[in-house]
C-alpha cells in the first residue's frame, strides 16, 4: 500500500458523503403528497379517452439509435405509455418532449431498462451480492446503478429478481438472491431501497420492479420458462415472502413470471395478481408482463388467440404489456362487445399513472445528465470493489496456503481462461456494462506485486468451454517454474442467465483435466472460480489447495481478488445457495423437511461399500443417495476466513414466552487469531411440531460483524413470535405454541444450539 492510500480514502469518503447528501435531496413538492397523487390520478383518468387509457398500458421496445416515425406517431397519439431499451439521453428527451408537448394530455413516458447489477459500473451478479450477506452493500450497489442509469433518461428498472432459487441448473439463479426466503427478503428490500431511495421523485432514483411473480425459480429441472408446480402452502411459505418484503419496502412495480403455476400461467393468474397481490397485500403499484408474455398465453395452450390472451391478462390484473400488442389491438373492441368491463382498463391505467406521478415525471420529464454524478465515478468504483471483496467465498484452504506470502514468493503463475477476461467477469445481464472499465485479476495482481514477484500468464484454454488440451503444455511449464499457481476457472458469462440453463453444472470443457495436470507439478495450487451459479466441484476439490469462489465479480473484481489472494483483506463471503456434490442431488437446500425417515451417518452407505447380495433393509431405509449420501459439498451459509472465530455462551433472555412477545438471543463471538476480519453470524430456528411439517432449520437473522485480532463481542438478535409465523393447512398466517430449537453459528451446519417454548392461551 502506498503512502497516498489514506488521502485517497479520505477523498473517496468525502465524495461518498457529498453524493449521499445530493442523492437524498428531493425535488418533491407538496403537490405530490400521496393524498394528492390519488386526486391527480382520478382527475387525469376523467379526461382520458378509452384509447388513451389503453395506450398507457402499452410498452414499446425502441432499441435503435433513432426514433421511427411510427413510434413518434404512437407517442404523439397517446398510444404508448412506456418505452424500453433506449439509453441515449437525447432520444429519451425527444420522446419525452413529444409525449409532454405534442400529445393531447401531455403524459410523460416510463423508460424501462434491465439495470440488474449495475449500469456502466457493474457490481457482482446478484447471487454474488447475496454472498455478501450485507444489505447496506446491496443497497449502495443499487443506488450507484440507479444514478448511472438515470443519466441516460432511464427511470424504471426490472430488478430485483427475488425468485427463490433452489436449482443451480437454472441459468437465472445468477440473477437471484439465493435459496432462502429470509435472506432474499432482506436483500431484495435493500435493493429496492437502493434503486428508489427515500423519495421516488428525487433526482437519480429509478422505479424498481420485483420479479418474477411468482414461483419462476421452481422451473422443472432448472429449464428456463418451464412448468412450475408449487403447492399453495409451499408458495406462501417459501416463494412469496420476498415479494411481500419488497412491497413493504415500497417497490413501485411487479413483473409476472413467464412460467405457469399449477397449470395457470402467471400472466393470467388471478389468484396471484388479484387475490394475493391486491386484496391481501394492498399493492397499488403497477404490474407489467414479462417480454411478450401476454401473447404467449396462446403458446402455453391457455388461449386460442391474442384476443383471448388479452382477456385473460386484463382480468388477472396485468396493467402493462411489455413488447406486445394484444392490449392495443383488442381491449377496446372487447369492451365494446361486453367481453370485459371498462373498469379493468381504468384500474390498470390508474396504476400506471400513479407510478408516473410518484416518480415526479409530470414535473421533471427531461434528463439533465450534468446534475448527476459522472458514470464510473470514484464512489461507483469503490462501491463495486467493496461489493466484489465481500462477495468472494473461500470454500477451502488446506494447510493455510492462503493468503499467499508475497515476501517469500519469487514467482507466480496465473493460468486459465478467466484470469484476464474483462468482459466475462461482468457476468450476465450487463447490456450497458463497459468492459473497458474492468480491472482483471491479472492486471490487479501485476499492479499489486510490481517488480517484487515475477508473474507469468498462460491462458491455456481459448474459452471456458474449450475441450482440447493444446495449450496445457505451456501452462504446465509455467506452473513448474513458479513458486505458486493461481488457476482462474469457471464459466463464461454467456453460460448463465436467461435461457442459459445447464444439465451438467461441473466446470465446462477440459478445465478439470487442466487442474489435474497442474496439480502434478507439485506446486501449491489455488483455484479462483468465476461462475454464475453453484457448481459441482467434486472432481477438482481434492486437486487444489484452496478455492476462492468469486461468482462473476463485476468491474472491480480483479482488485478484490488480488487483495484476498495476498491477505490485504480476509475473505468474508458466505454461500447464499447450497453446493451439491453432484447434479443428481439437485434440488438440495438447507431448509428441507425432515421426512419420516431422515438419514443419519449410521443409516447410509456408499454404493461401493455395499456387500454383494446384501438384504434390502440393510441400510436403514432412510432418505439419501447411494452414490452421494445426503450432505452437500458445501452448505448454505458456508464461507471460510483467514481469521478464526469461536462461538461461546449461547443464551436466551427467556426460555418461555407468550404469543406476541420477544426474546433476545445472544452469543459471544471471539476472534482467536491475529487477523482482523468480518464474520457473518447466522441465526437459525426450528419449529419442532406444526400443523404442517416445518423445515429442519430456517434462517431468521444474520449480522455481519468486524472484529479486531483477539476481540470478543456479544452479538444479539431480537426474535419475536411473529418471526416464527407460517402458513398452516388453512393458508392463514399463524404462530403456534410449542417447542423451538435455536442455533447460532458460521453456517447452516452449526451445532451450537439451545431451545425455548412458546406458551399459548389457556
Amino acid at each position: 500500500m502506498t503512502s497516498g492510500t489514506s488521502g485517497t480514502t479520505n477523498i473517496v469518503a468525502c465524495l461518498a458523503l457529498v453524493f449521499t447528501l445530493f442523492m437524498n435531496s428531493s425535488v418533491a413538492n407538496p403537490t405530490r403528497a400521496e393524498t394528492d397523487v390519488e386526486q391527480r390520478v382520478s382527475d387525469l383518468l376523467a379526461q382520458m379517452t378509452l384509447a388513451e387509457k389503453i395506450g398507457q398500458m402499452a410498452q414499446v421496445n425502441v432499441g435503435d439509435s433513432y426514433i421511427h416515425d411510427y413510434l413518434a406517431e404512437g407517442v404523439r397519439g397517446g398510444r404508448v405509455g412506456s418505452v424500453l431499451n433506449v439509453v441515449d439521453p437525447d432520444i429519451v428527451n425527444e420522446l419525452q418532449r413529444i409525449a409532454v408537448e405534442e400529445s393531447r394530455l401531455g403524459i410523460p413516458l416510463l423508460v424501462g431498462r434491465d439495470v440488474i447489477h449495475g449500469f456502466k459500473t457493474v457490481m457482482p451478479i446478484p447471487l454474488g451480492q447475496a454472498a455478501t450477506w450485507n444489505p447496506d452493500m446491496v443497497r449502495e450497489g443499487a443506488h450507484v446503478a440507479a444514478y448511472e442509469a438515470a443519466t441516460t433518461g432511464v427511470n424504471w428498472t426490472f430488478a430485483p429478481m427475488i425468485d427463490i432459487s433452489r436449482d443451480p441448473r437454472w441459468g437465472r439463479i445468477a440473477e437471484s438472491l439465493g435459496e432462502d426466503p429470509h435472506l432474499a427478503s432482506v436483500l431484495g428490500a435493500a435493493m429496492v431501497q437502493g434503486y428508489q431511495g427515500d423519495d421516488l421523485a428525487a433526482i437519480g432514483t429509478i422505479a424498481a420492479t420485483a420479479k418474477h411473480f411468482a414461483g419462476y425459480g421452481a422451473s422443472e429441472s432448472g429449464r428456463d420458462y418451464s412448468t412450475t408446480n408449487i403447492p399453495e402452502n409451499e408458495l406462501r411459505n417459501v416463494y412469496l415472502p420476498p415479494f411481500r418484503a419488497a412491497i413493504e419496502a415500497g417497490v413501485a412495480s411487479l413483473m409476472t413470471s413467464f412460467s405457469d403455476l399449477d397449470g395457470v400461467p402467471a400472466t393470467a393468474n388471478e389468484f396471484l395478481l388479484r387475490q394475493v397481490l391486491r386484496d391481501e397485500w394492498d399493492f397499488d403499484g403497477l404490474v407489467v408482463s414479462d417480454w411478450d408474455s401476454i401473447r404467449q398465453l396462446q403458446i402455453h395452450g391457455l388461449t386460442a388467440n391474442d384476443r383471448e390472451s388479452a382477456v385473460e391478462a386484463i382480468r388477472a390484473g396485468v396493467d402493462m404489456e411489455m413488447h406486445g400488442d394484444a392490449y392495443l389491438n383488442h381491449l377496446e373492441s372487447l369492451i365494446e362487445d361486453g367481453k370485459i368491463d371498462a373498469d379493468f382498463v381504468d384500474q390498470a391505467a390508474g396504476n400506471i399513472l400513479r407510478v408516473k406521478f410518484r416518480l415526479g415525471l409530470f414535473e421533471r420529464p427531461y434528463t439533465d445528465r450534468a446534475i448527476l454524478p459522472p458514470i464510473g465515478s470514484e464512489h461507483a468504483l469503490a462501491t463495486a470493489r467493496r461489493a466484489a471483496l465481500q462477495s468472494v467465498v473461500m470454500l477451502t484452504n488446506e494447510h493455510h496456503v492462503l493468503p499467499l506470502d508475497a515476501g517469500s514468493l519469487e514467482s507466480i503463475a496465473l493460468i486459465g481462461p478467466l484470469a484476464d477476461a474483462p468482459y466475462e467477469q461482468l457476468g450476465t445481464w450487463i447490456f450497458d456494462g463497459d468492459p473497458s472499465m474492468s480491472v482483471t485479476p491479472r492486471q490487479a495482481i501485476e499492479s499489486l506485486v510490481g517488480d517484487d514477484i515475477e508473474v507469468s500468464y498462460v491462458r491455456a484454454m481459448k474459452t471456458s468451454r474449450t475441450r482440447t488440451t493444446d495449450g496445457f503444455a505451456a501452462a504446465v511449464a509455467a506452473a513448474g517454474d513458479a513458486d505458486a499457481v493461481v488457476l482462474f476457472l469457471g464459466e463464461e458469462s454467456i453460460l448463465s442467465g436467461e435461457a442459459h440453463s445447464r444439465a451438467d453444472i461441473s466446470l465446462p470443457g477440459a478445465q478439470a483435466e487442466l487442474v489435474r495436470q497442474i496439480r502434478a507439478t507439485g506446486k501449491p495450487v489455488v483455484a479462483v472460480i468465476q461462475a454464475g451459479r453453484p457448481l459441482t466441484l467434486t472432481n477438482i476439490v481434492d486437486n487444489v489447495d484452496a478455492i476462492l469462489f468469486a461468482w462473476h465479480p463485476g468491474t472491480m473484481g480483479g482488485p478484490a481478488i488480488a487483495d484476498l489472494l495476498f491477505g490485504i483483506a480476509s475473505p468474508s463471503g458466505k454461500l447464499p445457495a447450497t453446493f451439491p456434490r453432484m447434479v443428481g442431488q439437485v434440488p438440495i437446500y438447507y431448509n428441507q423437511k425432515n421426512t419420516g425417515k431422515p438419514p443419519t451417518p449410521d443409516t447410509i452407505a456408499h454404493i461401493d461399500d455395499i456387500d454383494p447380495h446384501a438384504p434390502q433393509l440393510s441400510l436403514g431405509m432412510t432418505a439419501f443417495h447411494l452414490d452421494a449420501g445426503y450432505t452437500p459439498l458445501f452448505p448454505f451459509g458456508h464461507g471460510l476466513s483467514y481469521a478464526s472465530f469461536e462461538y461461546e455462551n449461547l443464551r436466551l433472555s427467556t426460555t418461555e414466552l407468550n404469543l406476541g412477545e420477544s426474546l433476545t438471543v445472544s452469543v459471544e463471538l471471539l476472534n482467536t487469531s491475529p487477523i482482523a476480519a468480518h464474520e457473518v453470524v447466522q441465526l437459525y430456528v426450528r419449529d419442532l411440531v406444526g400443523n404442517v411439517t416445518r423445515p429442519v432449520k430456517e434462517l431468521k437473522g444474520f449480522r455481519r460483524i468486524y472484529l479486531e485480532p483477539e476481540e470478543r463481542v456479544t452479538v444479539e438478535f431480537e426474535l419475536h413470535t411473529d418471526d416464527l409465523a407460517f402458513y398452516g393447512r388453512d393458508m392463514r398466517l399463524i404462530t403456534e405454541p410449542g417447542e423451538f430449537h435455536v442455533w447460532v453459528g458460521s453456517s447452516s451446519e452449526t451445532d451450537l444450539m439451545t431451545g425455548f417454548r412458546i406458551v399459548g392461551p389457556d
